[in-house]
């Protein structure tokens, strides 16, 4: 009996056929379905969550700085019509003294859809886990609020880099008689902190967001390989809709809503993708193990 090696060495062997075998698994699972259902429910939190954010923060930040760092921060989520969103949180800012704790559970809700719906489609990609594990219902329900307050505390932290970043830029470094000027080092700095906190978000969804353990170095492969990704399509999608798309002329005023959408459903692809990747090499191990395991079996049998 040939014993199977390792999956990193399958993998590095026959790389082509691991990538086949991730697209079956991919289409398999209806992943462009998946992506669908995540980037609409994306589409409906998308601004609850930014309002929530932004109406808890506005009570220890400044409007304008914390309407500057929301720009930042969407240019890499929705690349084409950051603007737009950043009018709406900038109109509602301006009537935040009309909120009711009504309006603000409702925004809870709303702004929640997106993760758990999110979980539901990572839960499918590793539908080989859920026979084995099962999670309480209470850690699915309050998951979602986690992760929207930890996203909260990113963001002011954010804001508060930028705040820094802001006075730095107006100072000038001298050094063996030469000068430099700062100008610029601010969008660089949260650019490179923004990037950093993509991979560690979406890290975190593949560690905790599929049912059972999974190894952090996989979760973080996985989580730099979709922020690579994403990186790649956004300026992709930045240029197609600035040069070839005819949205705006078809949709007319809908224009916004569907490149958001569209923006949305790829990066939901790609995150799915990068599950679909973690679940085959998952299985190449489960394979493996199995496969050991029997001959070890035979052996003493």
């Amino acid at each position: 009996m040939v014993t199977k090696p390792p999956p990193y060495k399958q993998v590095l062997k026959y790389p082509l056929r691991f990538m086949w075998q991730v697209l079956k698994g991919f289409k398999a699972n209806q992943g462009l379905l998946l992506s669908g259902a995540v980037a609409y429910y994306a589409l409906l939190s998308i601004i609850p969550l930014l309002t929530l954010i932004l109406m808890a923060l506005s009570h220890f930040v400044g409007t304008d700085l914390l309407l500057q760092t929301l720009r930042q921060n969407i240019e890499v989520i929705v690349p084409a019509h950051a603007d737009v969103i950043v009018e709406q949180m900038s109109q509602f800012l301006n009537n935040r003294h009309v909120i009711s704790w009504v309006l603000v559970g409702a925004l809870l809700f709303f702004s929640s859809m997106a993760f758990t719906v999110l979980e539901n489609a990572i839960s499918f990609i590793f539908h080989h886990r859920v026979a084995i594990h099962r999670r309480h219902f209470l850690v699915s329900a309050i998951l979602p609020y986690i992760y929207i307050l930890v996203m909260g505390i990113g963001f002011f932290l954010m804001t508060l880099i930028a705040g820094i970043m802001a006075g730095v830029e107006t100072r000038e470094l001298s050094l063996l008689g030469n000068t430099w000027s700062l100008q610029g080092i601010s969008r660089v700095t949260l650019y490179i902190i923004g990037l950093t906190g993509q991979i560690l978000l979406l890290t975190s969804f593949y560690l905790v967001m599929p049912l059972g353990n999974l190894s952090i170095r996989h979760a973080l492969v996985g989580g730099v390989t979709a922020a690579i990704l994403w990186e790649v399509m956004r300026h992709i999608l930045v240029w197609y809709f600035s040069t070839l798309s005819l949205v705006n002329v078809v949709y007319g005023s809908l224009g916004t809503a569907i490149v958001v959408l569209i923006s949305l459903e790829v990066a939901g692809m790609i995150l799915l993708f990068g599950a679909q990747v973690i679940a085959e090499y998952e299985r190449l191990g489960l394979q493996a193990d199995k496969q050991h395991n029997g001959k070890h079996n035979g052996i003493h049998a």
